[in-house]
This record gives C-alpha cells, sequence and structure tokens, in this order.
C-alpha cells in the first residue's frame, strides 16, 4: 500500500464508501448521524472522498454540494427513503418474462438465434434515477472553491482486469499505476458512476474510453488504497458488513446449497473479505514505529442485515419474488442475495434508522476521531431545509 503522498505533519481526512448494493442505505443513516454532529452551514468535513459500486453514489452527490453538507445528506437521504426496486432496474412482469426467455432462447441455440445477453436486468431506470438527481457540474465548482479536495469513484476493467480509481482533484494528485490497480484522472461523469455499479452477471457493462467496465469492487483488492493515494491519512470507514459472528450456531442438517445462496456468498466476498484484510494490513502497517499511521474509524452494522431483509422480502414485486425462488434464495440461508437487492423502502428505511442510532450511539468517538470543535468548517450562504420527518 502506498503510503508516502502526505506529510506527517498535515492530517487529511477521507471518506470511504464501500459497495453494499441496497445495503448501502446504512451509510446513509450513518451520514446523516454525522451532519447532526457538524455545525450548522458546514461544508462537508471529508475533504477526501472515495467510493465503490452503490457507496459511490453519495460519493458523488456529497461532492457534488460539498459546500451544504446537512444538504447533500438530507437530498441522499430522501432518495434512499423511498426506494423502490422498479427505480433501480426493470422487475414487472413483461421484463422479467422477457429477460428468461432471451436467456432461455441463446442457451437453446447456442446464440445463433438470439445473441447472449449482457446482463440478467436491465438497469436503465437508475441511469434515469442518477442522472435527475446528481449534479456532477459541482464537483469542479466544490474543487475551485477550496470545499472538496478530491472525489474518487473505483470500477474495473474487462480488458486488463485493473481496478481503476476515476478521480478529480484540486490539487496535482498524479495518476498511479500498482499491481492491478491504478488511478486515473478524469472529468467524472453519470458513466464513470455507472461503471462502479455494475455488478457483474446483473447489470451490463459501460464502456469508457474503448474499453468495458464493471462494478469497482471486483478486482478492488486494496479498498483503502484510493483515499490515501489521494492524499488522505485519517480514514473514516463506512461499510456494510453484518457483525462479526460470536461463533455459537444452533446445529442445523447440512444441504447443498443453492444458486441463490451461493451468488449470495459471491456478492458477499466481493464487498466484503476484502476490507477486513486492507483495514488488518492498516493495523500491521502502524505497528512500525518509522512509518507514518494511517488512523481509521470504522462504521459497520450493529445487527444482521440479513435478518431485516428477510422481514422485509414480501416488499419486493412479486416477479423478483418469483424469480429469487426459483434461483433458491428465499429460504433463511440465502438472504444474502436478497439483502444486495432489496432497494424496497421498507427496508432501506430501517437501514437508515439503523445507521443513525450507530452513529448517535458513538457520537462521541465520530466527534473526536473528525475533530469537529477544531476543524476550520466553511459557512454556507445559507442553510437548506432541515431533515425530513422519521
Amino acid at each position: 500500500m502506498h503510503t508516502s503522498i502526505v506529510p506527517v505533519e498535515t492530517p487529511h481526512l477521507g471518506l470511504v464508501l464501500t459497495g453494499g448494493g441496497a445495503r448501502s442505505a446504512y451509510q446513509v443513516g450513518v451520514l446523516k448521524g454525522v451532519a447532526e454532529l457538524v455545525r450548522r452551514g458546514s461544508a462537508c468535513p471529508f475533504p477526501i472522498i472515495t467510493g465503490t459500486s452503490a457507496g459511490a453514489v453519495s460519493a458523488i452527490a456529497l461532492a457534488s454540494d460539498a459546500a451544504h453538507f446537512r444538504h447533500s445528506v438530507y437530498g441522499i437521504e430522501r432518495v434512499w427513503r423511498d426506494f423502490r426496486v422498479h427505480q433501480v432496474f426493470k422487475a414487472d412482469a413483461v421484463s422479467m418474462l422477457k429477460s428468461g426467455l432471451h436467456w432461455l432462447l441463446a442457451f437453446i441455440t447456442g446464440g445463433w438465434l438470439v445473441h447472449s445477453p449482457n446482463a440478467l436486468f436491465d438497469n436503465s431506470p437508475l441511469w434515469e434515477l442518477l442522472r435527475e438527481h446528481l449534479d456532477f457540474d459541482g464537483i469542479p465548482r466544490g474543487l475551485y472553491k477550496g470545499h472538496l479536495k478530491s472525489i474518487g469513484v473505483c470500477a474495473t476493467c474487462y480488458e486488463d482486469a485493473d481496478s481503476v480509481t476515476f478521480y478529480a482533484s484540486g490539487t496535482p494528485i498524479e495518476p498511479w499505476a500498482r499491481v492491478f490497480r491504478k488511478g486515473a484522472r478524469v472529468q467524472l461523469t453519470l458513466a464513470h458512476l455507472m461503471a462502479s455499479l455494475s455488478i457483474p452477471f446483473l447489470f451490463r457493462p459501460v464502456k469508457l474510453n474503448e474499453q468495458y467496465f464493471g462494478d469497482g469492487a471486483m478486482r478492488q483488492t486494496s479498498p483503502l488504497s484510493p483515499a490515501i493515494h489521494l492524499g488522505a491519512n485519517r480514514l473514516f470507514i463506512i461499510g456494510v458488513n453484518d457483525p462479526v459472528p460470536s461463533g455459537e450456531s444452533s446445529p442445523r442438517r447440512a444441504t447443498e446449497p443453492s444458486f441463490g445462496q451461493m451468488f449470495g456468498f459471491m456478492l458477499d466476498s466481493l464487498f466484503m473479505d476484502t476490507l477486513n484484510a486492507d483495514l488488518e494490513r492498516i493495523s500491521r502497517h502502524n505497528e512500525n514505529k518509522n512509518v507514518r499511521r494511517i488512523e481509521f474509524l470504522v462504521m459497520t452494522p450493529s445487527r444482521d442485515v440479513n435478518e431485516i431483509a428477510r422481514r422485509h422480502a414480501r416488499e419486493l414485486p412479486r416477479s423478483l419474488r418469483a424469480l429469487l425462488r426459483t434461483m433458491g434464495a428465499n429460504n433463511a440461508a440465502s438472504t444474502l442475495l436478497l439483502s444486495y437487492l432489496l432497494f424496497e423502502r421498507g427496508f432501506t428505511r430501517e437501514l437508515i434508522a439503523l445507521g443513525y442510532q450507530d452513529a448517535r450511539a458513538r457520537a462521541e468517538e465520530i466527534r473526536a476521531f473528525l475533530e469537529l470543535e477544531s476543524a476550520r468548517q466553511y459557512r454556507a450562504p445559507r442553510e437548506s431545509a432541515g431533515p425530513p420527518q422519521q
């Protein structure tokens, strides 16, 4: 991991938002809790922001209105509080039937009659939703005015299998290249964000500069590295993985895992395992007294997200529930996949509330880590409307 960009005496705070599909609603709740700790009218307390997959959406939203932290957080919350699956991908009966028939015909004819499908779902509704709600022109404005130092979103290149951080910065940070990961300075657009969101098999890849890109978590062996390359040496990390199990489990008869269960485990490994490994690497790095320390604070759900997902499963459209049932993803052991696809307001609202509660429970720890009392906070011209009602 590269750790020699920022001098020891120069603290730079970075926000790291991991991927996690619908689980990322938890991050919104934590951000809401942080927003209540900063002074009214303050700019974003995180001068460096990186996001991957669904976490990249909140990263872009914060960066595009960096001068008004509370306003941007409440805007993100309004979208997540009223989320429906049909805003992310087409899940109506006709669309699901067409997708199923396409896959079946491609399989039967070997791709001769119809071309092999690129993805299981059509996520064109998400393109429209984000195009409506995000202002990418606000990013260079925030960089110019100094409310933001740098912003990066991570995607995976299918051509060379590299993890690529597309970034914009107000300081001369040179692009970097490491083994299977690199940084590319660009003018961030919706296409870069959608590339980061393109979960393999579920959503089709996005073409950028004659190359195709998919979800940023696929080849991200060091998810904290982009923020460090962009100048951060204090990391506020919001993950979405479940609490560490106690080791006690009730005995159950072994059953062969279904396709849905295996795909859920694949997504869980995609989004979770690399973060835990990177945190271990940083902890070992900090044991060396001759190198610059990288301080970090990690926020993760205090309750089992899978259990929450099980209680909201019936909110999914009937056609999508039928598909998940066919995949074997409707039983208690297979809710990992469900928790990533449950873009329904009952589930997202409960996760927002959980994130908010967790942030409030650790308010003093967060305040101390962010150094809110001593940090320079920019004053916005006027404060927008307050948070929506619970």
